[in-house]
């Protein structure tokens, strides 16, 4: 037979359990108890008697803050890439120029071939139509 042990009695579930409290429950209801002292004591400040328009633009600070950080992050990265760019722009123009030339000259090459490959199809029919007409006036 063997032996069954309670699950409430083994060191692990006891361990787990107070580790639960610790760093689970506690951060929890302290956060949300320093929220709501955070709420009450704004609420106070703003509607006991203070200056209403004064905690307006203290929130609208805070509010914009992070938005401006991540402008200025955002501004950073494009100033970053247009340099860069820049820089690769100028190590690459004698190389692109290089390749612009050559497919330059393969597109001269590709239409005299088309034109070489097409010039008897269109000499058989200028003589053809040519053929035509004159033995149609007859």
């Amino acid at each position: 037979m063997k032996a069954i042990v309670s699950q409430r009695a083994r060191a692990s579930y006891k361990r787990h359990r107070r580790e639960f409290a610790w760093q689970i429950l506690l951060p929890v209801i302290a956060s949300v108890l320093l929220a709501l002292a955070l709420i009450v004591w704004v609420s106070l400040a703003a509607f006991g008697g203070g200056d209403v328009g004064r905690w307006a633009a203290i929130s609208t600070i805070w509010i914009v803050i992070p938005l401006m950080v991540a402008g200025l992050i955002f501004l950073i990265f494009l100033v970053a890439l247009i340099y860069l760019i820049g820089r690769l722009l100028g190590v690459t123009s004698k190389y692109a120029s290089l390749a612009q030339e050559y497919v330059g000259k393969a597109a001269h090459y590709v239409k005299r071939g088309a034109e070489a490959t097409v010039a008897p199809i269109v000499f058989l029919g200028g003589v053809s139509a040519s053929v035509r007409a004159f033995f149609g006036r007859k």
